[in-house]
């Protein structure tokens, strides 16, 4: 059993509003037609706005207390744990709001302790991309090399006497290595090893995705916008909303997780918000240096229409991956009427919505084109 299994009831009443729970496991039917099924916030909402068109759920203001506590606790971690970045990169990590990211992603995990599950993977997830990849001094050539290494961290290294020193000491050897190993213990100690190793699959899958799209930026290749959807099937959130039932305190069997049925509605769940993160990022990537792939920017090339024409396209593409995933949910929590399913499905139902919320009230990374 997890070492964080929680001896309470669990704490799923702050989920039960969502749409899509209602359809998988609910004991009171939803909200009348034209009004929220969503409580009222209990404090000011933050600032930002939604993209016009895009479709997705309102969700209640994460609450302020566990927020300040995780953004402490996860600060106190990178500095001092881990050293994940140098002074000079403090307002960029405090601007990244990633306690109240994950507190509105999983408003029904038990403690604190078991946010900061969440919170330490993302954050490293984020130092990986950053200084392997793209802000700080990534780049495409030798990527593979570096994500194989760091992958070690997750995935520990089986070998001779004489060699397994040198691999442990590498796994302090920059700051990525160190977030990702740090992390995992914590996770292990927390999870089951089944949960663990889909998390690390899930993780193999993400490093794939990356390695696809530095090959495509090493040969200056614009992919189709089939090939560039199928990158992003890999390159994207999936690692997140995967774990929601280890950072709610309870497990989803292996066999039930890897229902075919179940594996879609995952899947989904990881394109719909990873093409949410390329529409809230657009203007961002277009002002940061050299040439950043983007689902607008790959169907404007590739389809020939104008900025604006290939934005709305890809906000509808969007919204049929959303309507896709809830189907898919739904269907399969009538089919598989197990209160596990049913209680995993929700969780990722809202953690979509909490991922959505994040993009949409962080004005200090995101603003929207001037398209309407």
């Amino acid at each position: 059993m997890p070492a964080l299994a929680p001896a309470l009831a669990p704490a799923l009443a702050v989920a039960r509003s969502h749409p899509l729970a209602l359809a998988v496991l609910s004991d009171r039917p939803p909200a009348p037609s034209g009004r929220s099924a969503v409580s009222e916030p209990t404090a000011a909402p933050a600032e930002g706005r939604p993209i016009p068109g895009l479709y997705h759920h309102p969700v209640p203001e994460p609450d302020p207390v566990r927020v300040a506590e995780v953004s402490h606790r996860i600060k106190r971690w990178a500095v001092d744990e881990v050293e994940a970045y140098p002074p000079e990169w403090e307002d960029q990590f405090d601007g990244f709001s990633v306690g109240r990211y994950m507190v509105a992603c999983h408003p029904d995990a038990p403690t604190v302790d078991h946010l900061m599950l969440a919170t330490r993977l993302m954050v490293a997830e984020n130092v990986v991309d950053d200084v392997y990849c793209e802000d700080h001094g990534g780049s495409p050539v030798g990527l593979g090399g570096r994500l194989l290494l760091a992958h070690t961290a997750l995935d520990p290294v089986h070998t001779t006497g004489e060699y397994q020193p040198a691999w442990a000491e590498s796994l302090f050897a920059d700051a990525a290595r160190r977030s990702y190993r740090s992390a995992m213990e914590y996770f292990v100690r927390a999870a089951s090893p089944s949960q663990a190793d889909r998390f690390r699959h899930d993780m193999a899958r993400l490093h794939m995705g990356y390695l696809a799209e530095a090959a495509w930026a090493e040969t200056d290749y614009l992919p189709e916008v089939s090939e560039y959807l199928a990158m992003r099937q890999f390159n994207n959130f999936r690692p997140c909303p995967t774990i929601t039932d280890t950072v709610g305190g309870y497990e989803l069997p292996a066999d039930l997780h890897a229902l075919p049925a179940m594996q879609r509605v995952i899947a989904l769940a990881g394109n719909a918000t990873t093409i949410s993160n390329d529409l809230y990022s657009y203007t961002k990537e277009l002002d940061a240096r050299g040439k950043h792939l983007n689902l607008p920017v790959v169907i404007a090339e590739r389809e020939g229409l104008s900025d604006k024409e290939a934005y709305l396209k890809a906000v509808e593409v969007h919204n049929e991956l959303m309507h896709e995933f809830e189907a898919a949910a739904a269907e399969l929590a009538a089919t598989c009427p197990d209160p596990r399913v049913a209680r995993f499905l929700r969780g990722v139902a809202v953690w979509v919505d909490g991922n959505h919320y994040w993009h949409m009230t962080n004005t200090y990374r995101y603003s929207l084109p001037d398209f309407w």
